[in-house]
């Protein structure tokens, strides 16, 4: 019976996990528009491999300085891994694919 349950929840475990981690979604893409207003960035990408374009919201504070600092610019190529929150495509790691 021990092991029927232990079983069951090593399955359970497993099944909310991949939930977890099916949220983060990879791109990478051409800087197309950057917009910056306040604490919060909206950099739209080009999806190098649709050519969909991906608007991505920024807000930690070292990508906003590089932003600001224009250390990444329109047409800079970016790597990307981002959260779909509430309709909104939040970044996660936003980097220059040349480093930076």
């Amino acid at each position: 019976m021990k092991r029927i349950v232990s079983v069951f929840m090593m399955v359970v475990m497993i099944g909310i996990s991949s939930f977890a981690f099916a949220a983060d979604q990879k791109i990478v893409g051409v800087v197309e528009k950057i917009q910056i207003s306040g604490n919060v960035a909206t950099v739209t990408l080009k999806d190098n491999k649709t050519g969909n374009k991906v608007p991505i919201q920024v807000i930690d504070n070292l990508t906003l300085d590089k932003l600001k600092d224009k250390r990444i610019v329109v047409g800079d190529e970016i790597r990307c891994k981002y959260n779909d929150a509430d309709g909104k495509n939040v970044s996660k790691l936003f980097r220059k694919t040349a480093g930076c």
